[in-house]
Order: structure tokens, then C-alpha cells, then sequence
């Protein structure tokens, strides 16, 4: 046997006391998730086999799978684990997705009733995760971050930002953009989040064994809303349903809670679309990096059918917010010709190499958001925007007043904060990625710049941090600027 599969193969033996005969693999590159999944056999006995050198999302993916189990939810065994390896091994409960079950009993917009069956199956058993499983789920063991939270949604509308928007050639304004994903965060967050939100509820992560739903893929839950799942098996772009079903489904839905909760529906449906939406970025920010930047062009088949749901958006949903810029840029994604043709998608082109080696000089700037943005000097436009005020403030506290992220007492605090290193290895895999692109194609210069409220600690330490974690990369020259110390020391 292949001795990359070594360790599943002793969790096999262990579980059934037979030796493995056949590994078949399940998922290659069609997955987005780096994990190696297999199906080991011998004779009648079979279980599914996952390698994957993230730890935490490990245990966090083991221990759901048994509270939900004990809740009496549909959810696979978990037969053995080998964390140390990287390696466990789950219940095989077949092939067959939702999402491939409604392909096939669908013609056009008319959806099989097997099918609608399914989905009304699915809408029945997420408020018993959310609600009844959630209320005594260990959050502690959530990763990458335990709440749905500021820090969250920032990631994932930075990453629609960065990875759609630019690369789709969407123009914006960046701090109208900005102050729009405020607004977005600040509603959201309004919302009762307080329940399980398993985070990617759609009909991939969904299998159907002898006649029944089962769940997978809920490793990356938290808590948060409960309007954020049931949008995304709405609005699953592939999946395609009819606006009737979606109708019918959320109806259901909301009937639903009504066992676990008091759930006054007015009140649930002002943030429901809000929601909606941000899944959809977040989604297309996935489109964007796999297809666009990694060039795994059949990531981009799915872009035309999460246009389909803007525009069905734009023309029939109106949000309790005003978000002007975000909404303008919505209906340049659902004009462009580009994106709409992007269903059958095009063979990636060779990447364009430099004549000569360049410099890319990376320019890093600290500023404080009551000053604004710092405006890009090269001329070049773009970059990378973060904003580090989610991150617990030293500023604070009295010890650290009148220090700077600079020092070592500060860094020190900021190392031992929850979300710092989880933010800095976010923020740094995006432009670490930007980085290797710009030097492929012969980019001689890329702008990172990090903001908190006053420019002196948390945004100081993050420019500090991917500083060091870029110098000494060949072809990279990095100038750091911390452009409110520079007003101090004037």
C-alpha cells in the first residue's frame, strides 16, 4: 500500500481487524479544502479515510461529530483517530450528494419531488444542530474563531474584496467599499447569534444514505446566527433553486424554530437577505482564489449561477441599510459579460514571466482610521487593506499607553491574544500568495497597509509581523512605514 496512507490503513485493521485490500481516492482537485479523502475496503467492510495537518479543524470536526451523535443527529461514526498523524476514520455512508440527487431529478427550473423532498428533510433537522445541539456544544474547540463574529466577516469580505471584485476587474471605491462592509458588519451583528452555525450548509456537504439525509463538513462551526445556514442552502449557486422552492423552504424553515424558540418571523427576516448576501461573497471570494488566482478554472463555472442570485437580489429585495458602493458594485458584476460567460470556463493562460528579473518592493504601512486610508503613492492603485480593530486594544491599558508595537512588552501581549495569530497567518497567506503572483508576472510593487483606532499598537505590530515574515525572500525589497509614529516623532 501507498505509505502515504499508512496511518489510515493501521486506524483500519484497528477498527475491523482486517487488512486494507483497496483505496480509492474521493477527493483531488476539485476540492477546496486540502484535505486527502479515501475509501479503504476489504471484503464487506469499507470506511472513509481523511489525512489532513490542520489539528485544530481536526478535533473540532471529531468532537461535533460525537455531541451530534449523542443528540441523536444524522451524522457519520467516527470509527478511530490518529491526531498526532493527522488521520481518522469515519463511517462510509456513500456517494451520493444532495446536490448530485438534485441534478438528477430536475428538468430546467422543475424540480423532482424526491428532490424537494430531500431539501424539506434537510430544513427539518438544521434547527435541531443550531438550536438543541448548540445549546451544549463545547465552543471551546471551534476553530479558527469560536463566534461568528467582526473578525469573521472581515475575512470573508475582504476575501470576496481581493479575490473577486480585483481580479474580476470590478472597479470600487476602497474606502466607500470599506465604509459599506461597516455598516454590513455592524446590521449583521445585530442579529441574534447566539446558536450553532455550521458555516457551509450546502448541498455538497450534504449525503444521502438509504433514503435520508446525512451531514458532513461542519469542522469550521461556530456560533452566530441562525439566518446565515439556511441562506446558504438557499442560495447554494450550483444548486440553482427556483425561487418558489426558496420561498417554500424558508417558510418551513421559520415554522421550524418555532419548536425550539419563540421566533417572531418580521424579526428574522430583516437580517435574513443581509445574510444571504454575505454568503454569496464569500462564496464568490472562494470562486475567485481557486479559479482566478490558482487558475482551477471549474471553480469559475460557479460564478454565473451566484450572479443569477445577485440579480434576483437586486430586483426584489431591498436591505434595511444603505449600502450605495457595494450595491453599485453588484451591478457592474452582473453586467459584465465576462463573468456571465464564465460558465464554461476558459483553459487557464500560461502565467506571463518577466524579461528580466525585478524588484518587488513591498510597501507596509501602519495608520490610524481616524486619519483615513493612506493613499497609495506609487500610482499603481490597490494593494491590501486590514483592519486590525477587532484585535483586543493595548491601548487600553495604562502599561501599555505609552508604548508602541514596537516593543517587546506589547508584542508579547499581542502574541497571547485570541485571534492575533489566526488574523496575522490570514493576512499574510493573502499576501504572501499576492507576493509570489506579482513576481511570476514581473511586479515591481504591492502596498499592504494595516489599520486600528490609533496607529500605535495593533496595526504597528501587524505591519512589524508580515515584515519580517517577507524580508529575506529573494527579488523582495520591504519598506515598513508607521505613519502615525512619524507624525509623533515630528
Amino acid at each position: 500500500m501507498d505509505t502515504l496512507f499508512e496511518a489510515l490503513e493501521e486506524l483500519f485493521e484497528r477498527r475491523f481487524h482486517l487488512p486494507v485490500e483497496q483505496v480509492d481516492a474521493l477527493q483531488g482537485e476539485l476540492g477546496g479544502s486540502g484535505r486527502k479523502i479515501v475509501r479503504l475496503r476489504s471484503g464487506q467492510a469499507t470506511a472513509i479515510g481523511v489525512l489532513y495537518h490542520v489539528r485544530e479543524e481536526n478535533v473540532a470536526f471529531l468532537t461535533f461529530s460525537r455531541h451530534f451523535r449523542r443528540h441523536g443527529l444524522p451524522v457519520p461514526e467516527i470509527y478511530a483517530e490518529n491526531l498526532g498523524r493527522g488521520a481518522y476514520l469515519e463511517e462510509d455512508l456513500g456517494d451520493t450528494t444532495l446536490f448530485e440527487f438534485l441534478s438528477a431529478n430536475r428538468r430546467g427550473e422543475t424540480i423532482g419531488a424526491q428532490a424537494a423532498e430531500a431539501y424539506r428533510q434537510v430544513v427539518d433537522l438544521l434547527p435541531r444542530f443550531q438550536i438543541e445541539a448548540g445549546r451544549d456544544l463545547d465552543y471551546t474547540v471551534c476553530y479558527p474563531r469560536a463566534v461568528f463574529d467582526a473578525q469573521s466577516i472581515a475575512w470573508d469580505l475582504n476575501y470576496f474584496k481581493y479575490y473577486f471584485l480585483k481580479l474580476a476587474g470590478i472597479p470600487f471605491h476602497e474606502q466607500s467599499l470599506e465604509d459599506d462592509f461597516e455598516r454590513l458588519t455592524r446590521f449583521l451583528l445585530s442579529a441574534d447569534h447566539d446558536y450553532f452555525l455550521y458555516r457551509d450548509f450546502q448541498s455538497r456537504n450534504i449525503l444521502l444514505h438509504e433514503g435520508k439525509p446525512f451531514f458532513v463538513d461542519y469542522q469550521g462551526g461556530r456560533k452566530g446566527a441562525l439566518q446565515y445556514d439556511i441562506a446558504s442552502l438557499l442560495y447554494d449557486a450550483k444548486a440553482d433553486l427556483p425561487p418558489r422552492l426558496r420561498y417554500e423552504l424558508l417558510d418551513r424553515y421559520i415554522d421550524r424554530l418555532g419548536d425550539f424558540i419563540t421566533i417572531e418571523r418580521p424579526v428574522f427576516l430583516n437580517h435574513y437577505y443581509a445574510y444571504v448576501y454575505v454568503r454569496i461573497m464569500q462564496a464568490l471570494g472562494a470562486y475567485g482564489f481557486r479559479g482566478f488566482y490558482e487558475r482551477k478554472t471549474h471553480f469559475l463555472q460557479s460564478v454565473p449561477y451566484a450572479l443569477k442570485n445577485v440579480c434576483w437580489l437586486l430586483e426584489n429585495v431591498e436591505l434595511p441599510i444603505a449600502l450605495p458602493t457595494l450595491g453599485e458594485a453588484f451591478r457592474s458584476m452582473v453586467a459584465s459579460e465576462r463573468l456571465r460567460n464564465l460558465s464554461v470556463a476558459a483553459p487557464p493562460k500560461a502565467p506571463i514571466l518577466p524579461a528580466e528579473p525585478s524588484v518587488l518592493t513591498v510597501r507596509i504601512f501602519s495608520f490610524s482610521y481616524r486619519r483615513g486610508i493612506p493613499k497609495d503613492e506609487t500610482g499603481h492603485g490597490g494593494g491590501f487593506v486590514f483592519d486590525a480593530r477587532a484585535i483586543p486594544n493595548p491601548g487600553r491599558e495604562e502599561r501599555f499607553k505609552a508604548l508602541t508595537g514596537t516593543d517587546a512588552p506589547v508584542r508579547e501581549h499581542l502574541d497571547q491574544q485570541q485571534g492575533v495569530q489566526e488574523f496575522l497567518r490570514s493576512a499574510a497567506s493573502l499576501v504572501e500568495a499576492s507576493v509570489d503572483t506579482y513576481q511570476r508576472r514581473g511586479f515591481t510593487s504591492l502596498t499592504v497597509a494595516f489599520g486600528c483606532t490609533g496607529g500605535q499598537h495593533r496595526s504597528v505590530y501587524f505591519a512589524e509581523q508580515l515584515a519580517k515574515r517577507l524580508r529575506g525572500r529573494k527579488g523582495v525589497e520591504v519598506v515598513v512605514r508607521h505613519l502615525e509614529l512619524e507624525r509623533g516623532d515630528q
